[in-house]
């Protein structure tokens, strides 16, 4: 299984998230996921906010076009990117054809 799938205009990813990290970055494929670390802390949904605008920037998009799609309190998650501009090279995702 991949960790990213398109669905017509929009990207499925699931990720591994690592909070509480001493930078943000896209680490690269980690088995059926994406490894993402993030400075946020896991308390009170900050790790999922900050996951989003981190994203949001990275694929160029505004906030409201990335959703959490399942995996609210676990450290494996699925979201959706609307229509992403941008695919971060470090992330290795291939355009929809």
């Amino acid at each position: 299984m991949s960790w990213y799938r398109w669905q017509g205009a929009d990207l499925l990813l699931t990720i591994r998230l690592q909070p509480r990290a001493s930078r943000d970055e896209i680490v690269g494929p980690h088995g059926d996921a994406l490894k993402i670390r993030i400075t946020a802390p896991p308390v009170e949904g900050q790790a999922n906010a900050h996951l989003i605008r981190f994203l949001a920037a990275a694929f160029e998009v505004s906030r409201s076009q990335v959703s959490l799609v399942s995996g609210d309190t676990a450290r494996s998650k699925q979201l959706r990117v609307n229509s992403p501009r941008r695919l971060p090279p470090e992330a290795m995702i291939q355009p929809a054809i």
